[in-house]
């Protein structure tokens, strides 16, 4: 081994880096593995806000909160995982704020706070519109003040199992070269999403679901795979991300003709009703013919030029970059696009999984807090509090035991796969297949679903994996900084992980949250789908189970906004 820690976390943004600093406060010695510097890190994209029930902007509660989530989540999200979010939320953002988060403020001094989709209270504490980039800057302060050694551009490839537990990553040192084995009396994934399985989203290059695939081939189920959320305000043509945070503060969204449409399919909220609800909306009015350019416009003109300068600067300055329309003078183009994936690695409330020793926090786990709709704010949150809670129960378990134990032939059966890898001269580059799989997800497996279009990428998804098998071509041969390397395992992971979305969106006949059928299942059928889907590896792909939804107090009752 090339190093030993008691608490191993993979993965450096949000929820790895409050993860490392709890595990670090209980009294482990801590290391983490980022694939990136730890302020790239795709957290630091979040840009409008994160939920709390403060109550400084209206009258709130985490009872409240609570409600808002169960609801929003269609009735599947874990009503126990729920109640501990919302009720913790509060002391995570005063102590975010107690270490130099430079969150808005109202005119009295308090936090400020603003409405988000589906919110019964404006609850959503923000730092202008880049809020990601300050939680991360503070988190990071937080992490170099306690010393905790990171190996960044380190890209975590297999976990290591012994005797019956997680106890180690094997990486690729990108800087330096060659693997490295880091033993770790406990491991906790925080990893991030995997929206790069689709052509476009607002996802950074980095998020190909590493953690999610490296749990998965250990027999480490998989919950909820098939509801990936997408945001109803991308820009168009890129797919970069405009908060939303824009309609927080009041912008409209208007079709071709003019017309504030939402008040045709969610006449209470209207454009802050929960985002599964905008996005069909949106998709509507372009498939009818209401778009421009496969896009509706994001209006925020009257908010005036003072009030977008002020709390949102950073959609003025992407709007004006990268679509050349100024948000003060002109409506803006945007449209769906794959956002967040509510699946992810189960874990219990305490961030542990099945697997003794491997504990998952973020997006790359599923609690599940989303069920299957995440309203907007609440990610960030989980990353805070489930971040928190995971660092400290890996961190008491690997207290009271003693030993780490990676056996030799851990690294040796990679090094011989890794060359295995490097030695195919004959075959497809790994962009070839990657674009191949992104563009059949997006067309096949988007805001609307039907069965025969999920099917056909069930088909492409032998022919990619057959693909791959037969072998990629990995042209970079060196060790430093060999990306070319890293991509085509990325591409490994992101194959498996789109059968397990599909096999289960395929299964899943009804209409639920972001999993919407409108043309075949159209309603929400809770007597047979009131049920978490879950994906295992059988090492020829996944295989599809269920099990139950936790429910405390919050029956399902029908959606209205």
């Amino acid at each position: 081994m090339d190093a030993t820690h008691d608490v191993l976390i993979v993965g450096a943004g949000c929820a790895g880096m409050r993860a490392a600093i709890e595990a670090h406060d209980a009294g482990a010695d801590v290391g983490v593995i980022s694939k990136l510097h730890p302020t790239r890190s795709h957290s630091g994209a979040a840009e409008g806000g994160i939920n709390a029930a403060l109550g400084n902007a209206a009258e709130d509660s985490p009872e409240s909160h609570t409600f808002d989530t169960v609801k929003g989540s269609d009735y599947i999200g874990d009503q126990d995982a729920i109640e501990i979010l919302c009720r913790e939320a509060p002391g995570d953002i005063y102590q975010l704020e107690n270490w130099g988060a430079f969150f808005s403020r109202q005119d009295d001094g308090r936090l400020a706070q603003r409405p988000f989709g589906a919110a019964g209270s404006p609850r959503t504490v923000f730092a202008a519109d880049i809020t990601g980039h300050v939680l991360i800057q503070v988190l990071y302060e937080q992490l170099v003040k306690r010393e905790i050694k990171v190996y960044e551009e380190f890209f975590a490839w297999k976990l290591v199992e012994n005797d019956g537990r997680c106890q180690g990553v094997i990486s690729w040192d990108l800087l330096d070269g060659g693997l490295k084995t880091i033993g770790g009396k406990t491991v906790v994934l925080a990893t991030g999403g995997q929206g790069r399985i689709y052509r476009t989203t607002t996802n950074a290059y980095a998020c190909t679901g590493d953690g999610a695939a490296m749990a998965f081939y250990l027999g480490v189920p998989l919950k909820d795979m098939e509801f990936m959320q997408f945001h109803p305000t991308t820009l168009y043509p890129t797919g970069i991300l405009l908060t939303e945070g824009c309609r927080g503060e009041g912008a409209y969204l208007i079709n071709s003709e003019g017309e504030r449409f939402m008040k045709r399919y969610a006449p209470n909220a209207m454009e802050l009703a929960s985002r599964d609800v905008v996005s069909r909306s949106e998709q509507t009015e372009i498939d009818a013919g209401r778009g421009i350019n496969g896009s509706v416009m994001l209006d925020m003109r009257h908010l005036g030029a003072e009030r977008i300068i002020d709390r949102l600067p950073g959609s003025r300055e992407l709007s004006m970059v990268f679509a050349g329309v100024d948000p003060i003078y002109d409506p803006v183009p945007v449209r769906p696009g794959a956002h967040y994936h509510m699946g992810g690695v189960e874990t219990d409330n305490e961030g542990a999984t099945e697997l003794t020793g491997l504990y998952a926090a973020g997006e790359v786990a599923c609690v599940s807090v989303h069920g299957a709709n995440r309203l907007g704010g609440n990610s960030l949150m989980e990353t805070i509090t489930f971040g928190r809670r995971a660092g400290r129960a890996a961190a008491e378990w690997a207290l009271s035991h003693t030993t780490i134990d990676v056996p030799r032939s851990a690294q040796s059966d990679a090094e011989r796969e890794l060359k295995q890898l490097l030695d195919v001269e004959d075959g497809e580059r790994p962009w070839q297949i990657r674009n191949d799989l992104g563009d059949s997800m997006l067309e096949n497996f988007g805001v609307f679903r039907r069965e025969g279009q999920m099917t056909r990428p069930l088909e492409i998804i032998d022919e990619v994996r057959e693909r791959y098998r037969r072998g990629v071509v990995v042209q970079d041969k060196g060790e430093v900084f060999n990306t070319d390397l890293t991509s085509a395992i990325e591409l490994g992971n992101m194959i498996d992980l789109a059968a397990c979305m599909l096999q289960a969106g395929v299964a899943r006949k009804e209409s639920r949250g972001a999993h919407a059928r409108p043309y075949d299942y159209p309603k929400r059928d809770d007597e047979n789908f009131m049920k978490h889907s879950i994906s295992r590896w059988t090492g020829d792909g996944p295989e599809l189970s269920y099990s139950d939804v936790r429910v405390t107090k919050y029956e399902p009752t029908e959606r209205t906004y």
